[in-house]
């Protein structure tokens, strides 16, 4: 009877028991996307065409990579494919150059491919070093934000590959802040630069691909007319997933955007290079943790904490900034004791990191003691990032957030002008 009773009760629960282990609404991880097939894998499979016979020139660094191999070692051995130079944006080919620090000409040591830089003397190909290159590539993974410099060098090769009559390919790669997130106010032509040269939001949800389809469209170079322009598209990529949702390794794209915690709250704690203030260069949390020596990390933490930004915590800290080869050699506030606060990401989709970033700047700007608010904002170097005068005059005017924060206007309308462009769905 005992033994009866057991059976019966074991067939009772197994299926409960079942249900609640495989039920989804368990587990609050996204799955990771296994399907996902990238630019330079639909080039390699399905577009060979594009590049078969052709004396390819490719602008690239280290982040281009397909199943942990990068793009050059991928192409330079396969028989019927042929690489006759190599371009390196901001940072170098292999990633290791410092912000803002030029790149030298070179030789690749693994292929012994000659190597310009494209962030030295040359912020674009020159006619001499195209002469023995009949298609131009791109690829290399962007993090989504206006002020990144890879799809700016992307925009002037454009140029030089219309001026020199030859095709230019981009290799697409996901947006690590999905296809749907757009913040902030539209650049004004007077703070186009190196650093903002697209008259887009600060996040504007775009691949690479598809901002060089607006690039060409909008005609926001001149001497793009006649380009040969394909785009090798991904394959399972859709506009709702950010980097989490796409199964793929986290190749830090520039030496201070060492994981994707960094790179999504970027596009807001990058405003910081605009200020006197740190963005956390010289640590090893860059843009994770921001400070100032002239604050109270505990009032700036409790005062950011007690605005329910969503999806995003943060805690006080103090740091020193030190020189870090290949991170930051010369960081600001080198030395100092730094006080402020270190990001904790709990909801990538929920938070909205642009918006996050102004509060930062409205929190940090508060606390400040008098006499060093005149000094926090650098003149330009803020307005540059946030794309108008808008945002620091009216933080220092005491404009509430709401009317600070007043871009739906500007969102609304590059939605629609992006449409167009857009290749996934």
């Amino acid at each position: 009877m005992n033994r009866l009773f057991s059976l019966l009760l074991l067939l009772i629960t197994f299926p409960l028991l079942v249900q609640c282990q495989s039920s989804p609404e368990s587990s609050s991880e996204s799955e990771p996307d296994e399907t996902l097939s990238l630019g330079i894998e639909q080039l390699l499979n399905e577009e060979r065409h594009l590049v078969e016979g052709k004396r390819l020139g490719i602008i690239t660094n280290h982040s281009a990579l397909l199943d942990g191999e990068h793009i050059v070692d991928l192409i330079h051995r396969d028989p019927d494919l042929e690489i006759t130079a190599l371009f390196g944006p901001e940072h170098g080919i292999r990633g290791t150059a410092d912000a803002g620090e030029p790149v030298d000409h070179g030789v690749d040591e693994e292929t012994g491919i000659p190597v310009y830089s494209l962030y030295g003397e040359h912020r674009r190909p020159t006619p001499e070093m195209l002469e023995d290159v009949d298609v131009l590539l791109f690829d290399i993974q962007d993090v989504g934000a206006r002020y990144y410099t890879y799809v700016i060098t992307m925009g002037r090769s454009m140029i030089s590959a219309a001026e020199a009559g030859i095709p230019f390919i981009v290799l697409d790669r996901p947006n690590p802040l999905g296809g749907e997130k757009i913040e902030g106010h539209i650049r004004e032509d007077q703070y186009q630069s190196g650093i903002g040269m697209y008259p887009t939001p600060i996040t504007h949800g775009m691949t690479a691909g598809e901002l060089a389809q607006m690039i060409l469209g909008e005609g926001w170079h001149e001497g793009l007319e006649g380009l040969e322009l394909h785009v090798v598209a991904m394959e399972g990529w859709t506009r709702d997933m950010i980097w989490g949702d796409t199964g793929l390794e986290w190749v830090a794209p520039s030496p201070n955007l060492p994981d994707i915690e960094s790179t999504y709250v970027y596009p807001g704690t990058c405003l910081f290079e605009g200020t006197r203030a740190s963005e956390g260069r010289g640590t090893y949390e860059p843009f994770i943790q921001v400070g100032s020596p002239f604050v109270d990390s505990e009032a700036v933490a409790a005062e950011l904490n007690s605005r329910n930004l969503p999806g995003v915590r943060f805690q006080p800290v103090t740091f020193v900034p030190e020189s870090i080869d290949g991170m930051s050699k010369e960081p600001k506030l080198l030395g100092e004791h730094v006080h402020g606060v270190k990001l904790e990401v709990l909801d990538a989709n929920l938070m909205e990191p642009t918006a996050m970033g102004v509060h930062l700047l409205d929190a940090f700007y508060n606390e400040l003691p008098n006499e060093e608010k005149e000094n926090f904002f650098i003149e330009r170097g803020i307005q540059i990032r946030t794309g108008n005068d808008h945002v620091h005059e009216s933080i220092v005017a005491g404009t509430s957030m709401v009317e600070i924060l007043d871009w739906q206007e500007d969102v609304e309308s590059f939605r629609t002008q992006r449409e167009p462009y857009l290749i996934y769905p």
